[in-house]
């Protein structure tokens, strides 16, 4: 105690205050929540938003070995795995629509962390609050674009 940066704060869900209370979030507009409740709530928001997939391996610094693109088990199709602002997985689609040509729900966009300069650091976010122009570029989840079955021999 006394060092600087000690510090309690409270959980913004639940009210207890502890120093493993922090903002949570890969961009900083979450909330600041306790471990408990920043899951439980990262995981009712991946449940709304199908955010549901595995992560992407992750090689270490030394390893050369080939890592296989992903694909659907579903159908077959190529698919983006990244990581969501809330840190769970989702499965996009490869290509961008414009927004009229998917569905709310659906929309995500991809977005690099502040102050990052690699590829890998980039999030998936979807978009809410504020519709995108009806032309506006967004990255469609791949379930709703995902035809089960049509798997190529």
């Amino acid at each position: 105690m006394g060092a600087l940066g000690d510090h309690e704060w409270s959980c913004h869900r639940c009210g207890r205050t502890s120093p493993a209370v922090r903002d949570r979030g890969r961009i900083d507009l979450m909330a600041r929540l306790c471990e408990t409740c920043w899951n439980i709530l990262a995981n009712e928001m991946a449940q709304a938003d199908g955010a549901t997939a595995a992560p992407r391996p992750d090689p270490g610094p030394d390893d050369v070995s080939w890592i296989e693109p992903p694909t659907c088990p579903e159908c077959g199709a190529p698919i983006r795995v990244y990581p969501t602002n809330y840190d769970r997985w989702v499965s996009l689609a490869t290509v961008e629509l414009p927004a009229k040509d998917v569905p709310e729900p659906f929309r995500w966009r991809l977005t690099k962390l502040p102050g990052q300069s690699s590829v890998t650091d980039i999030v998936a976010v979807r978009v809410r609050g504020v519709d995108p122009l009806p032309g506006e570029p967004v990255v469609p989840a791949h379930h709703i674009m995902c035809v089960p079955g049509l798997r190529e021999p």
